[in-house]
């Protein structure tokens, strides 16, 4: 779990979840940081005298990543639509809902909404902003094939499960079968990044679950995502602060020089940056084929752009590629706001402690409840369901 920010929203949040109160709020500014009605680029600079992106950064508000077709023709929300969004999402009883008391699906609930919080709606309807309907491109033929492989893969190792049963959404797409599949023998389609209903090796399970983040590009999630910029003479570092511990760092080299040759892959890519006026321009290449982002591996490619924009806000703008998955390039656009400093000169390094206690326990647990069958007490474990649960935004409108 993460140590995370001591600062007041962190404690207005964790104070509403102590109640299990779904809430919507906005990270709490202090006087200091309210914004200025005027402000010139050039009046932050470092000692140096290059653009100051340097402090702690979060989003104040819960953009969709991909626009809802409810809004198709809409890139910005008006003010009654915000509000309106805002009361159907505080009554969304999230993961606290429950499922049929004793079934499976309601044990696999049991991680409640103590853990979640919802932001207010910001006034964009997605953070895609090209293509301008906010959506995200065609995959290409050869990333549909691949998708559609992982999927039935997926749902094969599902068909025997409460889940596939009952059919809940995670299970969409898939029959339920009472007989295990013989599929749950074989090796996933390729390198596996997300989680999958069975637990013979490490690799079964999800990047999170080895406390391998998923890296870049970041646009944050339901449990909150901060950054901090740190700049030097010569070069800049950013730490992310995603999730719950599963912190991590990259180094953007600032020097000119070229890209790591094509042979040498990086968990979270290798970051080449320039300036650009009072813009941070990062090229980011040389992904490892073990991460992924939405289907994207080793192809991936990023052009991100850092712009301070007020005293208390940063503006973060990033085209992403890979011709293997995408039919086309596409653009986000995120805004930032500026973290009190004094509320956290305390900033402790979040660590991710699953992969060290949680995940060999899993595996441990996986033999035990193997054991227990083949030795008539327990049920087969092909029909439990270990990769779904309740995750509490099925029913969010801006999912």
């Amino acid at each position: 779990m993460c140590n995370g920010f001591l600062s007041t929203t962190m404690m207005v949040a964790l104070t509403a979840a102590a109640v299990s109160t779904p809430i919507l709020a906005s990270i709490t500014r202090s006087p200091a940081q309210a914004p200025a009605t005027a402000y010139s680029v050039p009046s932050l600079r470092t000692p140096w005298d290059e653009p100051d992106l340097q402090g702690i950064w979060t989003d104040e508000a819960n953009t969709p990543l991909q626009r809802p077709a409810t809004y198709a023709t809409q890139e910005f929300f008006t003010e009654a639509q915000r509000i309106e969004l805002d009361s159907a999402r505080t009554a969304l009883p999230g993961k606290d809902r429950r499922a049929e008391r004793g079934t499976e699906i309601d044990v696999t609930g049991s991680y409640n909404q103590v853990f979640l919080s919802r932001k207010r709606t910001g006034a964009r309807t997605s953070l895609i902003v090209d293509p301008h309907d906010g959506r995200l491109p065609p995959l290409t033929p050869q990333a549909q094939k691949m998708a559609a492989a992982e999927r039935e893969y997926r749902l094969a190792l599902m068909q025997a499960t409460d889940t596939c049963k009952i059919k809940y959404p995670t299970c969409s797409g898939g029959k339920y079968d009472p007989t295990p599949s013989p599929r749950r023998a074989e090796p996933p389609p390729r390198y596996n990044t997300g989680r999958m209903n069975r637990h013979d090796g490490p690799e079964d399970g999800a990047l999170s679950d080895r406390c391998l983040t998923a890296g870049l590009p970041e646009f944050g999630n339901i449990t909150g995502s901060f950054r901090q910029i740190v700049q030097t003479i010569g070069g800049i570092s950013i730490f992310y602060d995603v999730g719950q511990g599963q912190g991590w760092q990259r180094n953007i080299v600032m020097d000119g020089s070229p890209h790591l040759a094509a042979n040498i892959r990086q968990w979270y890519g290798d970051s080449r940056g320039h300036w650009e006026g009072n813009t941070l321009v990062i090229d980011v290449t040389n992904f490892s084929p073990k991460t992924d982002y939405l289907g994207s591996r080793e192809n991936l490619h990023l052009i991100e752009r850092w712009t301070r924009t007020g005293p208390t806000s940063l503006e973060y703008v990033v085209t992403i590629e890979d011709p293997t998955v995408w039919t086309q390039p596409w653009t986000v656009t995120q805004e930032f706001t500026k973290q009190s400093d004094q509320e956290n000169r305390l900033y402790y390094e979040p660590r991710c402690i699953e992969g060290n206690y949680g995940h060999p326990g899993l595996l441990r647990g996986a033999r035990m409840e193997e054991l227990a069958f083949a030795q008539g007490r327990g049920p087969d474990p092909a029909t439990k369901d270990s990769a779904t649960a309740i995750d509490g935004f099925e029913d969010d409108p801006l999912r």
